[in-house]
């Protein structure tokens, strides 16, 4: 089916929380599908009502295929969904519709892909369930056997001792080893996360910074003439609209990226915090439950117990708190590589960070064009109707005692239609035009009269520099805004993303799940082998006492 995505409004830490973990990898097997098929969009003929028009779709879903009309006014386009990104690998079971497949694709904001997503988690939680019960329950049973039930006299294994020896060496090497897994993958996934963070954002800055400064240019246009004459006022007058859109579109970039940057800075601290708390305590119960158990401190032990078992539970809550992450890490690599096919498209991408809008970008672009063409008109007009001309001492302030060969105008770099024009001959260009002005410039005396042969004074020579510089300035700008007509800026970005930042991101994301079952799996079956060896070890300790206590009453 065809679905729109929603974009209903969220906690930002949803949003935040994707974005830190914008790269990393998850398990195929919990959450690779495959996407409903569409054969056909037909539209069937009016019948009776011309002003309305049947649409048809055909597509397969399972094993049959289905068929759906929509009638929409005739002679208007039927409106276009948002692009679904990442479809098929979000085609995962939704708790909250029944358990059927959820279609909406990758979308931060749909509660929906959140309770799918974290559906491929539920293994785990399953595990910490399972394990806080029926861990409680044997040691419920424990304690009540051991008060209630009188003791016997048992028998010693020398295999059973040795053997829980061998094991709870065995797993308490294998937490220490998860622990510092964990460490070290915290540590670089913080690294590379962090980078990540400053690469969009810097990005972003980028942007931010060259729409204004082409806002800024724009701006002193307006104030920028030669031998004063200015811009017309219509001209004006558009370059303070678009510089109304311009400041509103880089207010919006830079809003998002600040936004974005702070909560998702304070989220890594906390993950990074979180995560080496845990491994600090782990490898701390760890060790000191594998000293006690060796010198049979039981009561410590018991303690360490009731306390590791808590630990455990929680670990693996965050077990699969950090596989529902890791699925929507990959979820967004995916969903940004697609992006990038279809830039132009609204999807929930928009969300981290924006596009300028298209309208906007072309309307910069046009008033660029427009106004550096009106600049160059602005340099003629003067060189045509005041250096070029004798004008005779009567003629003030038009004399200046021009004399000499004559100024060549500049080259209007764009037709009537804002098109590009080519230069002809006897024209100058904006990138050697002062240069060749500078042979035209005369000396003059106080009142501004040239005494020298020249027809640009030096104050008309300095006004022309300054337009010529702010012209070549807006053109330099030129690729820039054409880029912000197809959001280039943010399809390298995601590119960039998704190419040099998702493998590594990637390979630290997985170290740490990695670390986390480890830390978990030894440190619960630490737990158990801690108490049978403290049950051994009472066992053996027993034994020798009753063996030395044969021996004294044996011997005379």
């Amino acid at each position: 089916m065809i679905s729109m995505l929603s974009f209903r409004s969220l906690p930002f830490s949803l949003q935040v929380v994707t974005f830190v973990y914008i790269s990393s990898s998850t398990f195929s097997s919990l959450s690779h599908a495959t996407a409903p098929h569409f054969h056909s969009l037909q539209a069937l003929p009016p019948s009776g009502n011309i002003k309305e028009v049947k649409y048809v779709v055909e597509f397969s879903l399972g094993s049959g295929i289905r068929r759906s009309e929509v009638e929409v006014p005739f002679g208007e386009p039927v409106e276009t969904s948002s692009l679904v990104l990442a479809a098929e690998r979000t085609y995962r079971k939704d708790p909250l519709n029944g358990f059927k497949r959820y279609t909406g694709g990758w979308n931060i904001s749909e509660r929906h892909y959140w309770a799918s997503v974290g559906f491929t988690a539920v293994p785990l939680f399953v595990i910490a369930l399972f394990w806080f019960l029926g861990f409680g329950l044997c040691l419920s049973l424990i304690c009540a056997c051991h008060l209630c039930c009188e003791r016997h006299s048992y028998g010693y294994s020398r295999t059973a001792y040795a053997l829980s020896l061998i094991f709870l060496i065995f797993f308490t090497a294998a937490a220490i080893i998860g622990c510092v897994v964990l460490y070290t993958g915290q540590g670089r996934f913080h690294r590379s996360t962090t980078e990540t963070l400053e690469y969009v954002v810097r990005q972003a800055d980028i942007t931010v910074e060259k729409l204004r400064n082409v806002s800024e240019y724009l701006a002193s246009a307006k104030q920028i003439g030669v031998d004063n004459v200015f811009l017309p006022s219509n001209v004006q007058t558009d370059i303070d609209q678009i510089g109304t859109q311009i400041n509103s579109s880089a207010s919006n970039i830079a809003d998002k990226a600040v936004e974005n940057k702070d909560g998702i800075q304070d989220l890594l601290d906390s993950v990074r915090f979180a995560l080496i708390i845990i491994a600090a305590i782990m490898l701390l119960l760890t060790f000191l439950g594998f000293l006690f158990s060796i010198f049979g401190m039981q009561l410590l032990v018991y303690i360490l117990v009731i306390l590791g078992w808590i630990l455990v539970a929680g670990t693996f809550i965050l077990c699969g708190t950090f596989l529902l992450l890791h699925n929507v890490a990959a979820d967004t690599c995916v969903a940004m590589d697609q992006w990038v096919q279809s830039p132009t498209a609204h999807t929930a991408l928009d969300d981290i960070l924006p596009c300028v809008d298209g309208a906007t970008a072309q309307e910069t672009l046009s008033r660029s064009k427009e106004v550096t063409s009106q600049l160059a008109e602005v340099i003629n007009q003067v060189i045509t109707n005041v250096s070029n001309i004798n004008f005779s001492p009567n003629f003030k302030p038009l004399y200046i005692n021009q004399s000499g060969p004559l100024v060549p105008i500049l080259c209007n770099p764009f037709h009537s239609d804002l098109t590009d024009r080519t230069c002809t001959a006897g024209e100058v260009d904006l990138n050697n035009a002062t240069q060749v002005w500078s042979n035209y410039v005369c000396q003059v005396s106080a009142d501004g009269i040239c005494t020298t042969t020249g027809r640009l004074t030096p104050d008309f020579y300095n006004q022309m520099e300054a337009v010529v510089s702010l012209s070549n300035g807006l053109i330099t700008y030129g690729p820039f805004l054409v880029e912000l007509q197809d959001c280039t800026f943010v399809r390298e970005t995601f590119s960039d993303i998704n190419k040099f930042h998702c493998p590594a991101l990637q390979r630290f994301s997985r170290l740490i799940y990695i670390g986390l079952v480890m830390v978990s799996t030894a440190v619960m079956l630490s737990l158990i082998f801690w108490v049978i060896y403290g049950r051994e070890r009472r066992h053996r300790v027993y034994t020798k006492r009753l063996a030395e206590g044969s021996q004294m009453a044996k011997t005379p």
